[in-house]
């Protein structure tokens, strides 16, 4: 069964209501079995137009898995505390 992963690039508003978000989020990824391959850090584009703002990549052992985590109870709840201090673009994505 292939890996799936949970690809986010993030435009933080307000700096200091994403710390809930980011406490709320990290219930959930320990909930889901979710391993953090990247979670914040510098980004440097080496090639393309892109301006990457926050950039997290969460590993899961299948698409079913991932999707538990993104539609579970406790991701709602940090989205919602997330509502005004970021944009997200989060793309799942199925991998080896």
């Amino acid at each position: 069964m292939p890996s799936a992963y949970i690809l986010a690039n993030v435009d933080v508003t307000d700096p200091q209501q994403y710390e809930e978000y980011k406490r709320l989020s990290t219930i959930a990824m320990k909930a889901h079995g979710a391993e953090v391959c990247i979670r914040g850090g510098a980004a440097q584009v080496i090639e393309g137009d892109w301006t990457p703002g926050r950039m997290v990549l969460l590993k899961f052992p299948s698409t079913e898995k991932a999707r538990a985590f993104y539609d579970s109870p406790e991701y709602q709840a940090a989205k919602k505390a997330r509502e005004g201090a970021a944009v997200m673009r989060m793309l799942l994505i199925e991998g080896t």
